[in-house]
C-alpha cells in the first residue's frame, strides 16, 4: 500500500497507563521457547488526537508493521513480547486456533507479564480479514489492537490494490474511570445522541417529545427506551487518524481496490459511508458472501466488511467515512489518484445517521454456507442488564456463570434474545457460525463470528458445528458492557 503525507509518531516517552483488573489465573504463561517465530510486540506509543499527545498502546512488528499478514494455509507462528508495563492477553479475532492459544486471559491462558513473552503455534486455513486484540482489562480501549489480514494464495495473481483500515473510537479519559462512573450512575446522559431508528430493526427508537437539546432521554433507564452511546468520546480514529490529517492511499485511476475494514471500536457502531463511490461488499468478518451493492453499510462493533470498489477513470480523489450510529460523528481515509487534490474533509457528517440494525444482516446470504445438517442442540440465552451498571447473560454476570454446554458434533442453534435498551454485538470464539433467523424469521444468512442482537427484545438465532473442543469464550463485544458481566464461556462437555 502506498501512503501519502504519513505523520510520524511523536517522539515524547508514553506516561504510565492504568493497571487493568487482573482476572483468575488458569494456565501458567510458557516462557518463550521455539525459534522461527514472527515477533509481535505489545508496546506504548504516543499519537497525535486533534492536535493533542495521547498515550496508547499498540502491536507491532520490529519493522513498524501493525499486526500481521500471512497467507493461508501456513502456521501462525507468533512471539508475543509484553512491554507495555502491566499484563496482557492478545486474542486472535476470528481465528480457531486450539484453545488454550486463543488468547483470553482468565479462561484460555495467564495473561503475559510485562516483559514476559509467550509463543503461538497452530495451521490457519481459512483466509479473511481478521484483527488482533487485548482480551484483558480494558485495554483494548488503548488501542491495543491491530489488523490480522490472512490472504488467498489463489488471489495473488488479481490486479487489486489492497487497502487495510482499522477503527477505533478515542477517549482522553481514562478507562477505568469511564467504567466507575456507569457503575456508580448507570448511562452517561452526556453520551446520548439523537438514534433515528433504522429500518429492519428494532433499536434506536425514540420516544415522542423526549429528545432534548441533541440528545435522548434514553440515556435513562426508563422503561422502553432504547439508546446507543453510554461513553462520550473525543474522536473517531482510522488507522490512528482523525479527518484533520486523514491517511491518503495512492491508487490509480480505473483501479481495482479491496477495501479490508475493521471496527476496533471499543464502544461504537458505525456505518461504512463510501460516499460518491459505489462498492461490492464481498465479505463479513472474513468469511465471502453473495455480493451485495451499495454506498452504505451497517458496521457494528467488531465486525468486518470486505469491499470491492472500481474506481471512476478519471483523477481524483474518494474519501471514504466511518460515520457514528445515530450521530454524525465521522473519520476515514482517502483514496487519491496521482496529481489530485485532496481538500479538507469534515469531522462531522451533513446529516445524522441512523442506528445500526439488522436491514444489511438480513440481506446478506453465505456464499458457502453450513452443509444441512439436523440441530441436535439448541439454547436460548437471554440478555440482561440492571442496576449499577450490570449485564448478563441468562442472568448472571461474568464470574457467577456457568458453562455453555456443548457436545462434540452437535449442529448447535443459539438464540440471543435481547431483554435491554442496548444493541449488542455478539462475539462466540474459536467458532464460524451461519446467521440462521433475525427476529422470528428464518433464512440462511451470512457466515460470521460477531452479529448484533438489536435492542428492545431482538433475536437472532446462530447455528455452528461444535468441532473444535475446549472452552471458549462468548461475550458482547462492547467492551464496557463485557467488563459489566456480559460475558460467559462454552465448554464441550466431552
Amino acid at each position: 500500500m502506498n501512503t501519502l503525507s504519513r505523520r510520524g509518531f511523536l517522539a515524547a516517552s508514553a506516561a504510565t497507563l492504568s493497571a487493568a483488573i487482573v482476572p483468575s489465573l488458569l494456565l501458567p504463561a510458557r516462557p518463550a521457547r521455539a525459534e522461527g517465530h514472527k515477533v509481535i510486540t505489545a508496546g506504548k506509543r504516543v499519537i497525535e488526537v486533534k492536535g493533542k499527545a495521547a498515550n496508547v498502546f499498540g502491536l507491532h512488528q520490529a519493522d513498524g508493521s501493525s499486526g500481521l499478514v500471512m497467507n493461508a494455509g501456513e502456521n501462525f507462528r507468533v512471539r508475543l513480547k509484553n512491554l507495555i508495563g502491566e499484563p496482557t492477553a492478545i486474542h486472535w479475532h476470528g481465528l480457531t486456533p486450539p484453545w488454550q492459544q486463543d488468547g483470553v486471559a482468565g479462561i484460555s491462558q495467564d495473561p503475559i507479564p510485562d516483559g514476559g513473552s509467550h509463543d503461538y503455534d497452530f495451521p490457519v486455513a481459512r483466509p479473511g480479514t481478521f484483527w488482533m486484540h487485548s482480551h484483558f482489562g480494558l485495554q483494548e480501549q488503548l488501542l491495543l489492537a491491530a489488523p490480522l489480514i490472512v490472504r488467498d494464495p489463489a488471489e495473488a495473481g488479481q490486479d487489486v490494490q489492497e487497502v487495510v483500515v482499522l477503527f477505533h473510537d478515542f477517549t482522553f479519559r481514562d478507562p477505568q474511570e469511564i467504567l466507575a462512573e456507569l457503575k456508580a450512575g448507570g448511562h452517561d446522559m452526556s453520551a446520548m445522541a439523537p438514534a433515528p431508528a433504522a429500518s429492519g430493526g428494532h433499536e434506536g427508537h425514540n420516544m415522542p417529545g423526549m429528545a432534548m437539546g441533541g440528545g435522548q432521554m434514553g440515556g435513562m433507564q426508563m422503561g422502553g427506551m432504547s439508546h446507543l452511546q453510554d461513553v462520550q468520546y473525543d474522536a473517531l480514529l482510522a488507522n490512528d487518524r482523525t479527518l484533520d490529517d486523514p491517511e491518503v492511499f495512492a491508487v490509480e485511476p480505473g483501479a481495482r481496490v479491496r477495501l479490508r475494514l475493521i471496527n476496533g471500536a471499543a464502544s461504537t457502531n458505525m456505518w461504512l459511508d463510501l460516499g460518491k463511490l459505489h462498492g461490492k461488499l464481498i465479505a463479513v468478518d472474513g468469511m465471502p458472501v453473495e455480493p451485495v451493492q451499495g454506498t452504505r453499510f451497517e458496521f457494528a462493533v467488531a465486525q468486518r466488511l470486505d469491499i470491492l470498489l472500481e474506481l471512476p477513470k478519471e483523477a481524483s480523489a474518494w474519501p471514504v467515512f466511518a460515520v457514528q450510529e445515530g450521530g454524525r460523528r465521522r473519520t476515514g481515509i482517502v483514496l487519491a489518484a496521482k496529481g489530485a487534490s485532496v481538500g479538507k474533509l469534515a469531522g462531522m457528517a451533513d446529516e445524522d445517521f441512523a442506528a445500526v440494525g439488522v436491514e444489511l444482516e438480513q440481506k446478506l446470504r453465505a456464499a458457502s454456507p453450513l452443509v444441512d445438517k439436523a440441530v441436535t442442540r439448541q439454547h436460548t440465552m437471554m440478555l440482561g442488564e440492571g442496576p449499577n451498571y450490570a449485564w448478563t447473560l441468562d442472568g448472571a454476570m461474568h464470574g457467577q456463570d456457568k458453562p455453555l454446554a456443548v457436545t462434540g458434533g452437535d449442529r448447535f442453534e443459539l438464540t440471543f434474545m435481547n431483554h435491554t435498551t442496548m444493541s449488542h454485538p455478539m462475539h462466540l470464539h474459536g467458532h464460524s457460525f451461519q446467521v440462521v433467523a433475525v427476529n422470528g424469521k428464518r433464512f440462511a444468512g451470512a457466515m460470521r463470528d460477531t452479529v448484533l442482537v438489536p435492542a428492545e427484545m431482538g433475536m437472532v438465532t446462530i447455528a455452528f458445528d461444535a468441532d473444535n473442543a475446549g472452552k471458549w469464550a462468548l461475550h458482547c463485544h462492547h467492551l464496557y458492557h463485557m467488563a459489566g458481566g456480559m460475558m460467559t464461556s462454552m465448554a464441550y462437555d466431552d
